[in-house]
């Protein structure tokens, strides 16, 4: 799995994750889920959504690898 989220992408989907989990619950709603989906996809910095798309949002991170994500690959 090579990782493609980069530190930017990564804070805004854990933020993002955080507070729709929370809405989630607060309105009982099933909506929450998708903040489960934006936390594990900023933890691994991993998205199979950007796949087919080419996108690789980190590889304008300045270390040039993903750092402490739970992918455990490097470039």
């Amino acid at each position: 799995m090579k990782c493609n989220v980069g530190k930017t992408d990564k804070s805004l989907r854990a933020i993002a994750g955080i507070a729709i989990i929370i809405v989630g619950v607060i309105f009982n709603s099933w909506l929450g889920l998708i903040g489960i989906v934006l936390l594990a996809t900023a933890l691994f910095r991993f998205c199979p959504a950007y796949l087919p798309f080419n996108i690789d949002t980190s590889k304008n991170d300045e270390s040039g690898s993903c750092g402490g994500g739970g992918c455990g690959c490097g470039k």
